[in-house]
């Protein structure tokens, strides 16, 4: 895997991709966060060597590299998911290429459902600790020294200096930010009304099937890590409602100029 991981980095350096500043995953309905950047380059993901390629509607499975704010980014236009059939691995190999390319600093996205009874649809939430209940984790097995240790300090998961700047921001622009806790689950499946009493009683606010994987690979490496969350619909006991992946990009999509305005602003400051 190392071998590969360098070859995609070897790939990506030859075609222009130089040192970015940070490292962006784009979840459910948030790829529009492109349009802010200044693109050199756009490169699907078939055509990079060894990357996994999306099957989930509202990922593009673009990855993009330009400029953002001032800053040098590389972004992914859809992400990986394990429901999708693949290994751990693969799901968090994009996090391994760009430590290669040398960013230090990782902010990841995604549109999840919200069982805080405070929270309500179209919420945007920073992320300020995780719980992983996923199944599989993208550390087991031999380690690869190269990348980082055995075992990995998560006492600060999200950066807190990260997470009190977008804050700042959030104020400043006079848009309302939620914080929270964010649990993750394998999906494909909306959780069950008992699922989420689940997920609140174990002291989450909200609950999706991404995220956790690539925060973890991307700490096991060193990096900052920021998160952001837009809350799609709601697991609050009494207020389930039907649920469908339709419904959850549209709410992610009508989020999108207030994420837009946060990250642009975030990143200048960074």
């Amino acid at each position: 895997m190392y071998e590969k991981i360098k070859e995609t980095a070897r790939f990506l350096k030859d075609i222009g991709v130089d040192k970015p500043d940070l490292g962006i995953v784009l979840g459910t309905g948030l790829g529009g966060v492109v349009n802010m950047i200044t693109i050199e380059k756009s490169i699907p993901y078939h055509d990079i060597p060894n990357f996994p390629v999306s099957t989930v509607t509202g990922h593009s499975g673009t990855l993009i590299y330009g400029t953002l704010s001032g800053k040098k980014v590389l972004a992914m236009q859809g992400r990986f998911h394990y429901y999708e059939g693949w290994e751990m691995q693969e799901v968090t190999f994009p996090i391994r290429v760009m430590h290669l390319l040398s960013v230090k600093k990782l902010m990841v996205s995604n549109a999840c459902g919200g069982v805080n009874p405070e929270f309500k649809v179209g919420d945007v939430m920073i992320i300020n600790d995780h719980i992983n209940m996923m199944p599989e984790h993208p550390l087991r097995g031999e380690n690869e020294e190269r990348f980082g240790p055995r075992f990995v300090d998560m006492h600060e998961p999200y950066n807190k200096k990260m997470i009190s700047l977008m804050k700042s921001v959030a104020f400043d622009l006079k848009i309302d930010v939620k914080e929270g806790i964010y649990l993750a689950l394998q999906g494909p499946t909306f959780e069950t009304p008992a699922e989420y009493r689940m997920v609140k009683l174990m002291g989450a606010d909200a609950v999706g099937m991404s995220t956790v994987p690539e925060v973890i690979v991307a700490k096991h490496m060193g990096m900052d890590c920021f998160g952001l969350s837009v809350i799609t619909d709601l697991g609050i006991e009494g207020k389930v409602e039907e649920a469908s992946h339709e419904a959850v990009q549209l709410v992610a999509k009508s989020s999108e100029i207030k994420i837009s305005k946060l990250v642009e602003t975030f990143i200048s400051k960074l």
